[in-house]
């Protein structure tokens, strides 16, 4: 015997009911459903996590390991373009930024992008600068001052 002359026995598989193609169908009417309910409308049924008004298990289960999510820096982002606004020897602290309107909140500082070109010689402090924010201001003669 070989793989390739491997068969069945008979009557080990069945046809699949073909459901819901009219009265005559295997089941007819319902189509295996019973009568009415949630589980015999289209899409009806219960999320699988539902034990049926239990509380879930996995709101039972305790809930372990440190989450850092309460404890990252988010910092409010700047692109150099947006800098191009201020006159030539400008200093740029976060209080300038924050009352000309470029960011709304400081959040855990702010981090300067190189998104742009930086056009003006301006000293810029910020508590974080990207490596092409870094390059461009060099470029252009400008400062960045971390603080």
């Amino acid at each position: 015997m070989k793989l390739h002359e491997l068969e069945k026995n008979i009557g080990a598989t069945h046809s699949k009911k073909r459901l819901g193609r009219g009265s005559g169908s295997k089941l007819g009417k319902t189509s295996g459903k019973g009568q009415k309910g949630q589980k015999a409308r289209s899409g009806g049924g219960v999320n699988p996590v539902f034990e049926g008004g239990q509380l879930p298990l996995y709101r039972r289960i305790p809930k372990r390991g440190f989450k850092n999510a309460m404890f990252k820096t988010v910092y409010a982002v700047i692109n150099l373009n947006d800098l191009n606004r201020f006159e030539d020897g400008t200093l740029v602290t976060p209080t300038l930024l924050k009352e000309t309107g470029i960011i709304k909140n400081q959040l855990d500082g702010i981090k300067v992008l190189g998104n742009g070109k930086l056009e003006k010689k301006l000293t810029i402090q910020a508590n974080k600068f990207s490596k092409s924010a870094l390059e461009k201001i060099n470029e252009s003669g400008s400062k960045a001052e971390v603080i």
